[in-house]
């Protein structure tokens, strides 16, 4: 096993504002943060898109597609001058045309959390532990309170091991946790009732996902640099060590030059972790689907197997006539042949078919056309 050089690569929307809320406190630069805690109705972006405000330069982020933005900027230097936070509520479900959407084309309404520059710190290192402890954590802020016990901006941070840090009050403090257990049980993010004076945003901060390509060709190349456009960390495999730097692959966090017959121990597989075989080698693909069966499929969050469904079929078939006993899970993560039905043939074509199909599988959704969905885009939110 080897993972040699590792990089960071290609970061998402959210690790950009989380980098740039640590590098401003490091220069003690004044900033703000504005998070959507709730949204009803159809809206441009969903419950946990964050908005940088600094005292100058350019914000970093996007809440509205650009027309909000201006307002909670606005907003967001009053509450860097006045330390306090703020709950706003931007109301775009009006019929009228003067109103609809404030010119976003969506009617929804949108509620934004705006804090100054300490408590954004204190967001960013909470979910920077969860990203370097490679696990989710529930991070509960209250967002909304007519009591003093429960001031605006307190923070509790529940770890997948149950241990708590911050709090917001000894009344309060069970119920939080509660909330917060429940968040991280069911992976939704969400604005929940804290005794009858206190609203609190509890959201699940999830570490980024992890795209591991078996098989360094050519068509590997667009789909690691697609998959790290995404903020995913990308982990090339191969028996071919020559084929595993950062000059044929520039944005992968790691390698891996182990076996096929070990490449999930040396992946160590878990429910944040996608896999795709693409060795274009009929029997190094066998042996690579052998090892993640006998780990467990379940234990991922996604498996594809590239190439035709014949072969698919055959590979399948092969390992079952060696002993291997597929489960529902198993048939429920697999996804052969992989990738979205878009008409993809070129390579770069093929990694945005895969990519699509590893998001949608990600979210929970469909991955079908908009066109044929009703109701919000993003789902039902509170």
């Amino acid at each position: 096993m080897d993972y040699r050089g590792r990089s960071i690569g290609a970061v998402s929307e959210i690790q950009e504002v989380l980098a740039a809320i640590s590098e401003l406190a490091a220069r003690d630069e004044p900033m703000a943060l504005a998070t959507i805690v709730a949204t009803r109705g159809s809206t441009y972006r969903r419950a946990g898109a964050r908005y940088l405000v600094p005292a100058s330069g350019e914000p970093i982020g996007n809440l509205s597609g650009g027309c909000l933005e201006g307002d909670v900027a606005r907003i967001g230097r009053e509450v860097m001058a006045s330390g306090e936070p703020r709950l706003l509520t931007f109301d775009m479900t009006a019929e009228g045309d003067e109103i609809w959407g404030y010119g976003l084309g969506c009617n929804g309404a949108i509620d934004v959390f705006v804090e100054p520059g300490a408590m954004a710190v204190a967001t960013a290192a909470a979910f920077r532990e969860a990203v370097d402890a490679n696990q989710p954590a529930a991070l509960l802020t209250v967002v909304e309170s007519a009591s003093p016990a429960a001031p605006l901006g307190a923070r509790l941070l529940l770890e997948p091991d149950g241990s708590v840090s911050g709090g917001i009050s000894a009344s309060l403090d069970p119920a939080a946790r509660a909330a917060a257990r429940d968040a991280l049980a069911d992976g939704r993010s969400q604005v929940v009732t804290l005794g009858s004076e206190a609203r609190a945003f509890v959201e699940v901060a999830r570490p980024p996902l992890r795209v591991v390509v078996c098989g360094a060709g050519h068509d590997a190349i667009p789909l690691a640099r697609q998959a790290s456009a995404m903020g995913w960390r990308v982990v090339v495999a191969d028996v071919r060590r020559k084929l595993l730097n950062h000059q044929r692959f520039p944005e992968a966090h790691a390698f891996i030059d182990a076996a096929p017959g070990e490449v999930a121990e040396a992946i160590g597989p878990d429910e944040r972790t996608a896999v795709v075989l693409m060795s274009h080698n009929y029997l190094r693909d066998g042996e690579y689907l052998r090892s993640i069966a006998h780990a467990g499929m379940a234990r991922l969050a996604y498996l594809g197997l590239l190439g035709p469904r014949e072969r698919s079929a055959r590979l399948l078939r092969e390992l079952e006539e060696g002993g291997v006993t597929l489960t529902d899970g198993d048939h429920e993560r697999l996804h052969a042949p992989a990738g979205l039905d878009l008409g993809a043939e070129e390579p770069e074509e093929v990694a945005a078919a895969l990519v699509a199909e590893i998001l949608a599988v990600e979210r929970g959704h469909s991955g079908r056309p908009l066109r044929d969905t009703t109701g919000p885009i993003h789902g039902d939110e509170r």
